[in-house]
């Protein structure tokens, strides 16, 4: 059995570097974490990139919240990113009613051209998360879902998340499991010893909130505690 998946939020260099350290096998790049995520600076991620050899999913977001906002200006800065060497990707919105915003989805789909990327939690967010999975499983490229299984964390969606683990291989549920957001030491073990195999943070390997930078020590002591 391979290790499980272990994916760091990087905003910076330092951040990045701490990350690898610590064992982490691949990185969210994102900025501005107070909008919970938006798209990197075309030069912050080449930047990044030069400074490590794991492989970075790049978030395209261009506001808070789960509408896509100016959605040329986002497939203008997913071809620039792509060009600039970018291979993976994260992106996902929702319509008004929760519903998959299939014509934003779709043109960053194919504005990635094929890469690999990660519809993230607009699904803990959504009307109905098997419509949001029927409605995009043959979108090229998807292949994980991040999510906590409900929009109030990790702690309240384990039995979502067991249910959607139980129908691994059937349509619509293909997309790798990467579990996050409200995700806290705890609830690992529980969550390994019934099969997940992807875990993503980000405030917890840092010291201070996001002010502070990725601690390679606390990365070092998730590494340890997802590998059991």
């Amino acid at each position: 059995m391979s290790r499980p998946i272990f994916e760091v939020i990087a905003l910076t260099v330092p951040d990045a570097q701490a990350a690898q350290s610590g064992g982490a096998d691949r990185l969210e790049l994102v900025t501005d974490m107070a909008a919970d995520g938006l798209t990197p600076t075309l030069a912050g991620f080449a930047a990044i990139r030069a400074a490590v050899d794991l492989p970075l999913r790049v978030m395209l977001r261009g506001r808070a919240g789960f509408e896509p906002g100016g959605l040329d200006e986002l497939c203008a800065a997913a071809i620039a990113l792509r060009a600039e060497g970018a291979e993976e990707f994260v992106f996902g919105f929702l319509d008004a009613d929760g519903a998959p915003d299939l014509t934003a989805v779709r043109a960053l789909a194919e504005a990635v051209d094929g890469c690999r990327w990660t519809f993230h939690r607009a699904i803990d967010h959504s009307a109905d998360r098997s419509a949001v999975r029927a409605a995009l499983a043959e979108l090229p490229g998807l292949d994980t879902f991040l999510t906590a299984g409900s929009p109030a964390g990790v702690s309240h969606g384990r039995e979502v998340l067991a249910g959607e683990l139980a129908k691994a291989g059937e349509p619509g549920y293909r997309p790798q499991i990467l579990i996050g957001g409200g995700l806290y030491a705890e609830h690992v073990p529980e969550l390994r010893a019934a099969g997940f195999d992807a875990f993503h943070v980000g405030g917890a390997v840092r010291s201070e909130g996001w002010d502070s930078p990725v601690d390679a020590g606390k990365v070092a002591r998730w590494r340890a505690l997802i590998d059991g």
